[in-house]
């Protein structure tokens, strides 16, 4: 008993820091917003805006991260149900997006304050040049005393680049913008160890780690079918958070008030204590699946593992799928298990050519724009807990400098 009591005292410790934060990101999602028909829900925005409104006034510097520019365009255009195809989903977006943010606009001028729309996709935050100019943009909105309010740019986005849904998209966004808290609302109040709906199922308070959640199943939030993401897709966006060093909340829309005032609502995820990742290892870690694999040889794996080295032609020795040039692939080993994922700088056609080559030898043979890595360690995140010490998910070696070298085990020139 003793025990429990100290780690309530202690979560509840965690939360009024969370109650003093100065810059705090929050994400509500499509079924906080609208009605089931589809339609926004304008009596929810006022009332979301409210909040967010006071604790504004307080100093804070908020970003909103808004779900609901599919859902809200399914009605003016006649749609009984969310698309499932691309096409629709960017048409509704398209015509949602646009009356989403005027609702914004029009309750925050109530409060005296202006929305800033920002649309972002993948490549914003992937690229360097885009990242810089996304994160001076958000810098300058806040500086100004304006709310942002950011959505994934659905009409041009791709199913093949894409965050997948606005959960990932805030964790990246409050690791952009070295937010001192994350707070991702849904429609239900917070993760439990089963079935809300049975006797005896525990709300989980605080998780610390991925122990935490062991044996713990995690289904899916929506119950309303106008959203993307479900409750293992916020656990994993927690997580984003949570390593780039941002405590995150999940609760519910209708808890907003009473998580920003410290109180013990919700689930908290306390923010992993090591040096913050880049937003592309991130990504990489958590947010894209690979188009293809790559499989290396013992020595290879050895060096992206343990060395923290780039993957080169000579440590490779086969090819699965098909993918191009600046897709995200899979590492695995020759037991088929995926250790890492990187940004591929070559297409499934033109590795098999490459194999077991030094890259002093391709640049010998085919001159100097083969001396490229298959994957550069800038683009690489581990994925495999093993003797590199690092935990499975974790984007093991954020920060290390990149060390391209040819493994004793793969690379004689041939």
């Amino acid at each position: 008993m003793h025990d429990q009591q100290s780690e309530e005292g202690e979560t509840t410790g965690k939360l009024s820091r969370i109650a003093r934060a100065q810059r705090i990101v929050v994400k509500v999602g499509s079924s906080s917003l609208t009605t089931p028909a589809g339609r926004i829900d304008r009596e929810r925005i006022s009332e979301l805006v409210e909040v967010l409104a006071e604790r504004r006034s307080g100093g804070t510097e908020l970003v909103l991260v808004s779900s609901g520019a599919v859902a809200a365009g399914m009605t003016p255009l006649g749609l009984a149900a969310r698309p499932r195809d691309l096409a629709t989903q960017q048409a509704a977006a398209s015509v949602g997006q646009g009356l989403l943010v005027a609702h914004y606009t029009a309750e925050l001028s109530r409060h005296d304050l202006t929305a800033g729309q920002v649309l972002l996709t993948v490549e914003d935050l992937m690229r360097r040049v885009q990242h810089l100019n996304a994160r001076r943009t958000l810098r300058r909105l806040l500086d100004m005393g304006s709310v942002p309010i950011i959505n994934e740019n659905d009409t041009v986005a791709t199913h093949e680049i894409r965050f997948g849904d606005n959960d990932r998209l805030a964790a990246l966004v409050a690791h952009l913008i070295h937010a001192d808290a994350l707070l991702l609302l849904s429609d239900v109040d917070a993760l439990y160890d089963g079935n809300p709906s049975r006797p005896g199922t525990r709300r989980i308070a605080e998780v610390r780690g991925p122990r935490d959640l062991e044996g713990v199943d995690i289904g899916s939030v929506g119950k309303r079918g106008v959203g993307t993401g479900g409750m293992a897709t916020k656990v994993e966006s927690a997580r984003i958070a949570t390593e780039a060093g941002v405590p995150t909340v999940l609760t519910s829309a209708t808890n907003l008030r009473a998580v920003l005032a410290g109180e013990p609502v919700g689930t908290l995820f306390s923010a992993v204590d090591q040096r913050r990742p880049s937003v592309r290892r991130l990504w990489l870690a958590h947010a894209t699946a690979g188009r293809g694999s790559v499989v290396l040889d013992p020595g290879a794996v050895r060096a992206v593992v343990r060395e923290n080295a780039s993957l080169l032609p000579a440590g490779v020795v086969s090819v699965d799928g098909e993918f191009a040039a600046g897709d995200p692939v899979d590492l695995r080993d020759e037991d088929g298990r995926i250790v890492a994922r990187g940004l591929v700088n070559y297409g499934s056609a033109e590795i098999p050519e490459l194999m077991g080559r030094s890259t002093r030898w391709l640049v010998r043979e085919h001159g100097p724009e083969y001396h490229r890595e298959i994957v550069h360690r800038d683009d690489l995140v581990l994925l495999l807990a093993g003797e590199a010490g690092d935990d499975p998910g974790s984007p093991a070696g954020a920060g290390d400098q990149p060390v391209s070298r040819e493994t004793s085990a793969s690379a004689s020139a041939r």
